[in-house]
């Protein structure tokens, strides 16, 4: 995996719940398949901070950079909404600091330790042995992306 020392490979930010920004929320759902009979239902607003945050003191934006994890999903310049405080799973999509250097990855655990993995054939897994330097930082809980 080739990596550029000098560009940061994902940035950190908390998440905002004071937010004053709400916007409105039809409430009722849109069809992806078969086009549904418009109803005209804007009966509450949102706050997307609030939405997307379980636990606000433990949850972060992360921009990310790269192209590891395009089979998931997750694309160059996405912003991932990350909890620290859940519990990781094997299959679970997390924030990963090893030796020094974030990486977003699925967690896979073996017999012989956890890997990590790429969802991208062009990447190799990461296998996480003692002689690195590990923290699973968080999991990622949601995947914002811009598609316009």
């Amino acid at each position: 995996m080739p990596v550029n020392s000098n560009k940061p490979r994902l940035s950190i930010h908390p998440a905002e719940t004071d937010s004053l920004i709400e916007l409105p929320l039809f409430t009722h759902g849109v069809s992806a398949g078969f086009p549904s009979p418009a109803l005209d239902f804007m009966e509450y607003k949102i706050d997307l901070n609030k939405y997307l945050t379980r636990n606000a003191l433990s949850t972060f934006y992360i921009r990310v950079s790269g192209h590891s994890m395009i089979n998931a999903g997750i694309d160059d310049g996405d912003l991932l909404v990350v909890d620290r405080s859940l519990d990781p799973a094997d299959g679970r999509i997390a924030i990963c600091l090893i030796d020094g250097e974030f990486t977003v990855k699925r967690l896979k655990y073996t017999p012989d330790g956890l890997l990590l993995m790429p969802e991208n054939p062009a990447y190799q897994p990461i296998a996480v042995t003692d002689q690195n330097q590990f923290v699973l930082w968080g999991l990622v809980t949601y995947v914002i992306k811009k598609i316009i």
